[in-house]
């Protein structure tokens, strides 16, 4: 299938490793150029070098900085001709009990995962309905259809973003001029954030990682971790020209693991 975006520009952040990756080289396969960003400078570079090695008729930009600072936000924007595509993605927070979480470690929690996304949202959003067309995903997380109680931080801060998305997805000046908003909500995937989230916990219960994540896997009916390639398709296909009557959703996409009927 034909996703009609061959030409258009995305922003996507944090994009250097993970799911941000897989949406990256997803978009990059239909013709999409791309600005992506992240923290570490070598990793982001070996991205873009196989981004542009995989896709010669594709403009790879690399913007080195911290997407939940306005310098970070104000370079990235700088350097995309225009956003078409918006893709906010930001490495959650550190669990823990909330009682050990004072104000400040509140403030970076919704600065990252509520903030970042609502102001990037804010400086885009109106010049994609401006041109008849744009597509804003907010990678956020399972955690927010079934929360965690270790994940407190992301709880919170996720569904703030998430209620924030479910008004302005259904603006009439928005959706009426083809720009949709929606969540994709990432259950257990094959990341480093993943490995690192394992490696604690097998450390926190004096037993090997890979019991951990046989443990974990027995409690997805597909009994597997996700790749980031998948999460990267569907991101694709919620950007595409075919997704346009598809806003103010929240996809989870976890392998089964969510019990629930809704």
């Amino acid at each position: 299938m034909d996703l009609g975006l061959q030409g258009c520009w995305a922003l996507v952040c944090a994009a250097s490793k993970g799911l941000g990756r897989g949406c990256a080289q997803a978009l990059a396969s239909e013709g999409v150029n791309l600005v992506i960003t992240a923290r570490g400078a070598d990793a982001l570079e070996a991205t873009a070098r196989d981004l542009r090695l995989a896709h010669s008729g594709v403009e790879v930009r690399t913007v080195v900085g911290d997407i939940t600072t306005p310098e970070g936000r104000r370079d990235a924007l700088a350097a995309c001709p225009r956003v078409d595509i918006l893709v906010n993605n930001a490495g959650g927070p550190p669990p823990g009990d909330f009682r050990q979480w004072d104000r400040e470690a509140w403030i970076r929690a919704l600065d990252a995962n509520m903030l970042t996304p609502i102001e990037l949202m804010r400086a885009t959003v109106d010049a994609m309905a401006e041109r008849g067309f744009g597509r804003v995903v907010n990678i956020t997380s399972s955690a927010v259809k079934a929360p965690l109680d270790t994940l407190g931080l992301s709880n919170g801060a996720r569904t703030g973003l998430t209620g924030f998305v479910a008004g302005l997805a259904r603006q009439p000046r928005l959706a009426a001029r083809n720009v949709t908003i929606n969540n994709l909500l990432p259950g257990a995937f094959d990341t480093d954030r993943l490995q690192a989230t394992l490696r604690g916990a097998a450390q926190a219960a004096t037993t090997t990682v890979d019991e951990v994540a046989d443990r974990r896997r027995r409690t997805i009916a597909a009994q597997r971790f996700g790749t980031a390639q998948e999460f990267g398709a569907l991101c694709a296909f919620v950007c595409s020209r075919q997704a346009g009557y598809l806003t103010g959703q929240n996809l989870l996409i976890d392998g089964g693991a969510y019990p629930g009927t809704f």
